[in-house]
C-alpha cells in the first residue's frame, strides 16, 4: 500500500509534505509507516502529526491499495 502525505513536513528522519510512503499495515487505527528515516513507526491515520509539536500535523492520501479496501475504511 502507498499513501502520500500531505501537511506540514516535520524532523528531519520524520514525514516529508508530497512524499509518497509504504503502508506496511493497518494496527489499531493507525498506518505504520517506513517513514524518512528508513524505519517503520505507526502514524495517525486520520491526523498524522509530529510526536514535539502536534501543530504539525497533515493527512494521507492514498495512492496504492491492491490489496484491499481496508486503507480506505480507516483514512476518511
Amino acid at each position: 500500500m502507498k499513501v502520500r502525505y500531505i501537511g506540514k513536513s516535520f524532523g528531519i528522519e520524520s514525514l516529508t509534505n508530497g512524499k509518497i510512503y509504504e503502508c506496511i499495515g493497518i494496527e489499531y487505527g493507525m498506518l505504520r509507516i517506513i517513514d524518512d528515516s528508513g524505519e517503520d513507526y505507526l502514524y495517525s491515520a486520520v491526523k498524522p502529526a509530529s510526536l514535539e509539536n502536534i501543530k504539525l500535523c497533515g493527512k494521507w492520501e492514498i495512492i496504492e491499495d491492491n490489496e484491499n479496501k481496508d486503507l480506505a475504511k480507516v483514512i476518511k
